[in-house]
């Protein structure tokens, strides 16, 4: 996945879960942020900042935020959105355990829930949920980094759908460098952990999927299966 058009800038402070004021060229403006979450060890005064025209007309701002830099760790991508692209791309080239799938359709529609992908092969039907992390510490990645009851929901139904039978996955997007596991995050949600363990114990696999991240760039670059998560 590519960003067209990007401008670099500079992060000054975030005015609420979707406006952040930052610095472009030397002056100040309020810009959309495409994450709502707490994102409190990336959103830093001063950190140097991707961003990207906002695509709608009427909008408030003019820019949305996609990317910052985290020292010591590099360009980390907080673009919600860009995770399920990349997953899509990944997903079209047929990779491992996903090489014999016919048919992939988005949000597709189970019970309750709206679930990012639904795949078909041969005696194959696969649901699959896909989550962005962003959230580090000591090159693991957390989630969630702010509680998420939809997160819940998803893994509830997931656990149903793999009682009936369905192949059901959970893929993390790691939308930075030099982070290839994910662990709950069990100080900001002890629910989903919880969940979790229970999903997997119903047949949920987990799959970790680390990108490459550039200022205006993102893409898979491997496959992880981890069932000890």
């Amino acid at each position: 996945m590519r960003y067209e058009n990007i401008i670099f800038g500079e992060f000054i402070t975030r005015l609420n879960r979707f406006a952040a004021l930052v610095r472009i060229n030397g002056r100040n403006e309020v810009v959309h942020i495409k994450n709502t979450g707490r994102l409190r060890e990336l959103l830093l005064p001063e950190a140097e900042i991707v961003l990207v025209p906002g695509m709608r007309s009427g909008r408030r701002t003019d820019f949305d935020l996609v990317s910052v830099r985290k020292p010591g760790i590099g360009w980390v991508n907080i673009d919600s959105q860009a995770c399920n692209k990349v997953a899509a791309e990944w997903l079209s080239l047929r990779p491992e355990p996903f090489e014999d799938v016919q048919i992939i359709r988005p949000e597709y529609k189970y019970r309750e829930s709206r679930f990012d992908f639904y795949m078909e092969a041969q005696k194959r039907r696969i649901l699959m949920e896909v989550k962005g992390c962003t959230l580090e510490r000591g090159n693991i990645g957390f989630f969630p980094d702010a509680p998420t009851e939809r997160g819940v929901k998803h893994l509830k139904e997931l656990q149903i759908a793999a009682e009936e039978g369905y192949e059901t996955f959970l893929a993390f997007v790691i939308s930075m460098p030099g982070v290839y596991k994910v662990q709950p995050n069990v100080e900001t949600h002890p629910t989903f952990a919880d969940v979790l363990s229970s999903a997997k114990s119903a047949g949920l696999k987990v799959l970790f999927l680390p990108c490459r991240v550039e200022p205006d760039k993102l893409e898979v670059i491997r496959c992880v299966e981890d069932n000890c998560i």
